[in-house]
């Protein structure tokens, strides 16, 4: 069975065209997650606080999501809004406003994120919004943060950001404007040469890569990006198999540790950063990456897993995550498969660095064995339950992420201390 839809249709249920005259049924046979009964009001309740705390707009997401008819509505509508963004943007550009681009860019690409959280049937749709969000991330690093550097691989794409004062030394790095000249770029063929400078102190700072989980993306956790920063680390926020741009051309893999090591070998080419300082922090699906990479890659110092699970039971998964897990797999088996692999019990007792599990009290999942397990297998763990937190705690991001980000900078040595810049008398 073959489906089509245009790029400007609304993924709504009554505006898809069926080829065979059939309904298109869930990836197992049974019903698709989409076409749970009233499946809607949940599904916006339940994502909530995760949009919150990706920073979109809260008044814009009630806005947005109020407009929603049925789940298949969502993508449309969350694209839409990124579009909104990206429209502002290039006005803000073509009037020499490089801030308030930037911002309108970073927005956009939450938005266009959060429009492909969805286990939606229309995957080149999907895969698309990733890449529009990849795209207005990009354009956001130029003009707001021109010492960013794109770093990439055969199994991850993703952003090496570096605190204020630890820049890169010497190159050039040719970006797309988001249009029109702005303040403080050279402009010449169509592109903006950045140049950065090398801190003051001149010593390399560490590094944490912060890995998304199933259908999260690196342009999801702003806040923990800039809360590592704020703290004198630098973060290489990536997409792995199976996550955000790499969705489209790369199936998801239980052997991270390869994939870990290879961001880690791009990032070592890199000036001004130290490997040999180096951590990661997992979120979600992301918690299971990290905790496994921590007991196979020796260049990692410490581990965060937030929200990971310590093994999973394809059995007893709710239908929302066999669903993404058969889309983003390419089939049943192959989800099944992975899923069965996404086991800690032979790696916890490995974890021979520090590691920090945090978990949020509320976070029940049907068929996940949750972190508290891992805390107690792994040698150097920390356990931090928030007991009011929800999966991602996105509705306590103040309960746990300074003491995250102060617990790895920690660990990692870093010296440089961000301050708040003085407010103009």
């Amino acid at each position: 069975m073959r489906l089509t839809i245009g790029d400007n249709v609304p993924l709504s249920p009554g505006r898809w065209r069926l080829l065979d005259g059939r309904w298109p049924r869930g990836w197992d046979g049974g019903m698709r997650f989409l076409d749970q009964p009233d499946v809607l009001a949940p599904f916006v309740a339940g994502n909530r606080s995760r949009a919150f705390g990706a920073g979109l707009d809260p008044f814009a997401y009630e806005r947005v999501t109020g407009t929603l008819r049925s789940l298949y509505d969502w993508p449309a509508a969350f694209r839409a809004e990124g579009d909104r963004l990206l429209s502002a943007a290039e006005e803000h550009a073509g009037r020499g406003r490089a801030v308030s681009a930037g911002a309108a860019l970073r927005g956009a690409a939450r938005w266009l994120h959060f429009s492909t959280l969805l286990p939606h049937p229309d995957r080149q749709a999907t895969a698309r919004a990733a890449r529009a969000a990849d795209r207005a991330m990009h354009r956001a690093l130029a003009l707001t943060e021109p010492s960013a550097e794109r770093v990439e691989g055969a199994s991850f794409a993703g952003w090496l950001r570096r605190p204020a004062g630890a820049d890169a030394s010497g190159g050039t790095a040719d970006v797309a404007p988001a249009g029109g000249a702005v303040e403080g770029s050279a402009v010449a063929g169509g592109a903006v040469a950045v140049r950065g400078g090398r801190g003051a102190a001149g010593e390399p700072v560490p590094v944490v890569v912060v890995v998304p989980g199933l259908d999260s993306a690196k342009e999801e956790f702003h806040t923990v990006a800039d809360a590592l920063l704020a703290r004198g680390v630098a973060v290489c926020s990536v997409d792995g198999p199976g996550q955000g741009v790499m969705a489209a051309v790369r199936a998801p893999r239980a052997d991270f540790p390869h994939v870990l090591g290879e961001v880690l070998d791009a990032v070592a080419a890199r000036p001004g950063v130290d490997v040999s300082r180096a951590g990661v922090l997992g979120l979600s699906l992301g918690g299971y990456y990290a905790s496994v990479s921590a007991a196979y890659e020796p260049r990692l110092r410490a581990a965060v897993a937030v929200s990971g699970p310590y093994r999973l039971d394809w059995d007893g998964l709710p239908l929302f995550v066999r669903d993404t897990l058969a889309g983003r797999c390419g089939s049943v088996a192959a989800a099944r498969e992975f899923a069965g692999r996404v086991d800690l019990t032979e790696a916890a007792p490995r974890i021979d660095r520090p590691l920090l599990v945090v978990e949020g009290g509320t976070d029940a999942i049907p068929g996940v064995t949750g972190g508290a397990a891992l805390a107690a297998a792994a040698p150097d763990a920390t356990l931090l339950t928030v007991p009011h937190g929800d999966h991602l705690l996105g509705n306590c991001r103040p309960d746990w992420l300074p003491r995250t980000a102060d617990w790895l900078a920690d660990r990692l040595g870093a010296s440089a201390v961000a301050t708040a810049p003085r407010r103009s008398r």
